[in-house]
C-alpha cells in the first residue's frame, strides 16, 4: 500500500473550502488523471481515472463526512484499492489548510515503479496546487452539500 499526505493553505474561509471539496462531479476541473465522478446518492460515487495510460474504473463509498472537518473514503467492489482523508483546518477567518492522504495499492509494475520514486506524491501534490487556484479564482464553491455521514459503528 502506499501513501500519499499533502496539505495546501487556500485564500478562502473553511465553509468555502470544505463545500467545493464536497462537488465531486467538480474534481476533473483540478485533478489531473480524473476523467470524470459521477455521485450516486449521499455515500457512492463512480470514478473513472486514467494515468500513465491506464483507465481505471471504480464505485468509492464516502466513510465519513461532517462539514467543514472532513471527507473519508474508500474504494468498494473492483479491482482498484483506493482510500482517503480530506482534512480542513481553520487558519485564519479567510485562510485554511486543506490535508490530504491517500493511500492507493499500485496496481502493474508501472504503477509500482511510479509509486517507487514518487510520481504518485507529485501528482498529488500539483493537484492540491490546482484545487488552491481553482478555488481562491472562483472565490466561492460551485455548490455544498452539508450532510453529515457518520463513519461504520458509531
Amino acid at each position: 500500500m502506499s501513501t500519499v499526505t499533502e496539505s495546501v493553505d487556500v485564500n478562502v474561509p473553511i465553509r468555502t473550502a470544505y463545500n467545493q471539496w464536497t462537488q465531486f462531479e467538480d474534481f476533473p476541473k483540478f485533478m489531473d488523471g480524473v476523467e470524470s465522478i459521477v455521485q450516486g446518492g449521499d455515500r457512492r460515487t463512480h470514478w473513472v481515472t486514467k494515468v500513465a495510460g491506464q483507465t481505471r474504473e471504480f464505485d468509492a463509498e464516502i466513510t465519513e463526512q461532517h462539514p467543514d472537518e472532513r471527507v473519508a473514503w474508500k474504494s468498494v467492489g473492483g479491482d482498484t484499492k483506493h482510500a482517503g482523508v480530506v482534512t480542513f483546518h481553520r487558519l485564519s477567518d479567510a485562510e485554511t489548510r486543506v490535508t490530504i492522504q491517500l493511500d492507493w495499492e499500485p496496481e502493474g509494475i508501472a504503477e509500482k515503479v511510479g509509486s517507487a520514486v514518487g510520481v504518485d506524491s507529485h501528482q498529488v501534490k500539483a493537484d492540491a496546487k490546482r484545487f488552491k487556484e481553482f478555488i481562491e479564482n472562483r472565490g466561492t464553491a460551485t455548490g455544498a452539500w452539508r450532510g453529515d455521514v457518520d463513519r461504520p459503528g458509531i
